[in-house]
C-alpha cells in the first residue's frame, strides 16, 4: 500500500483513538487529587514520541514503557501490570 491508501484505510480509526486518550486525559485533569501519576507522566512522554518525525516510534514508546531490569523481583506489591514503570522507590 501507498501512503494515500494507508491513511485512507486507517485514519478513522486512529482518529478515533486520538479522541479517546484526549477524553481520558480530559476525565483525569477533570477529577480531585493533584498527586502526580507515573502512568500519566508516562503516556504524556510517550505523547512527545509521537510527535517526532523518526521512523521507530513504535519500538521507542514500548520501551518506554517497559520495566528494563532483568532481575525478577521477590513479590509483587500489586496484584496486575501497571502499564508503565513506576518511580524508583
Amino acid at each position: 500500500m501507498n501512503k494515500s491508501e494507508i491513511i485512507d484505510r486507517y485514519f478513522q480509526e486512529h482518529r478515533a483513538k486520538v479522541l479517546d486518550i484526549a477524553a481520558f486525559l480530559d476525565r483525569v485533569d477533570r477529577s480531585e487529587g493533584s498527586t502526580p501519576d507515573f502512568r500519566i507522566e508516562a503516556m504524556q512522554t510517550c505523547i512527545q514520541e509521537l510527535l517526532t518525525d523518526e521512523v521507530g516510534r513504535t519500538e521507542r514508546i514500548l520501551l518506554l514503557l517497559s520495566d528494563p531490569s532483568v532481575k525478577p523481583i521477590e513479590s509483587a506489591g500489586t496484584k496486575g501490570a501497571s502499564g508503565a514503570v513506576p518511580p524508583a522507590e
